[in-house]
């Protein structure tokens, strides 16, 4: 069992909205390649791997993204806190308000509702392990993208964050894959 300490992983504190970066931000929360997805996929996958270190590693990264969550949807929330409803009509995000108000919907940056259906859980551990590091590779350049697009660097700096999270997934996946191997490999010699 984890402990839920009430604060951020990493603080968020950014001082200037920005609705046309809060509309690119949202696509991490709810994205094909964001960290809901990301969540769901991992907490999924760790019944299935054959090793208590796996499905431990699977546990923490899966309840790690979750964080990621809280920070993507606390940038939302506070580069669109104070919006009044015209200017997030002409930022693109009128329909997203018609729709949920002022709250953080799950979402791509076009707008298109969260859906299960990228979450790749085939039940085999390697296959699992080796789809993770592609997802924590697409995560890592999404958060290049944004960076890109802004110049802020309130934002600039969450990002980068969280990007470095994405590289630490990725090589905590590859000592997880390396676990299976040698796991699957001791179970042949007998």
């Amino acid at each position: 069992m984890w402990i839920y300490q009430k604060t951020l992983q990493h603080p968020v504190n950014l001082k200037n909205g920005d609705l046309q970066m809060a509309k690119y931000l949202i696509t991490q929360f709810g994205g094909p390649n964001g960290e809901l997805g990301a969540a769901l996929r991992y907490l999924s996958q760790r019944y299935t791997m054959p090793t208590g270190k796996s499905r431990a590693l699977l546990t923490d990264i899966g309840t790690e993204e979750l964080a990621h969550v809280e920070m993507i949807s606390t940038m939302v929330y506070q580069l669109t806190y104070d919006a009044t409803p015209e200017q997030l009509r002409a930022a693109g995000l009128g329909s997203n308000y018609a729709q949920n108000g002022f709250g953080i919907y799950p979402t791509d940056a076009n707008g298109v509702p969260f859906s299960a259906a990228p979450i790749a859980v085939m039940g085999n551990a390697v296959t699992d392990l080796h789809e993770d590091m592609a997802a924590e590779q697409k995560a890592l350049a999404t958060y290049y993208h944004l960076i890109n697009l802004t110049d802020d660097v309130d934002i600039i700096n969450v990002l980068r964050f969280l990007g470095e999270r994405e590289i630490v997934h990725y090589q905590r996946f590859g000592e997880a894959l390396m676990d299976v191997y040698d796991f699957e490999e001791r179970q042949q010699l007998f």
